[in-house]
């Protein structure tokens, strides 16, 4: 079996692989809104080889984190769900307007918040896995 630390470093390597991932494409959305069609291509090849894997491995591991914790009961897992999911989602998103944009489809102008959207996620996501102990039990705050 994996040591629950290394599962830990890679989860949240892989975190910052996806979230720099969701950056990327904002910045590539928003250089393709005006007009450069180099940076969507080159955005969109590392979506495809970088991104995409590290949201596979983010959910495979904080699964595996999560039940070697037994923290499924827990209220703040289930809110960190929430915004992991809405950041996956994001990721659709923002997958579907690049490749409309490297057909040539006009943008739809509902979707101009998520560059906002990605940041303010992005910052509560991080913010709650600063030390997420499990506070019912007495010694060290992670079953290691």
């Amino acid at each position: 079996m994996i040591p629950y630390l290394v599962v830990k470093a890679l989860h949240v390597a892989c975190v910052l692989l996806f979230v720099g991932g969701l950056f990327s494409q904002a910045f590539a959305v928003a250089a393709g809104q005006r007009g450069d069609a180099g940076i969507t291509a080159l955005v969109s090849t590392w979506d495809r080889r970088v991104t995409v894997p590290a949201i596979l491995a983010v959910w495979l591991t904080g699964a595996a984190i999560a039940a070697e914790g037994a923290w499924f009961a827990s209220p703040w897992l289930w809110a960190k769900l929430t915004l992991v999911v809405a950041l996956t989602g994001l990721h659709g998103i923002q997958s579907g307007r690049l490749r409309r944009l490297r057909r040539g489809d006009p943008p739809p102008a509902a979707m101009r918040a998520s560059h906002t959207a990605a940041f303010i996620a992005a910052s509560v996501v991080k913010r709650r896995s600063k030390g997420t102990p499990d506070r019912r039990r007495r010694g060290t705050p992670f079953r290691i």
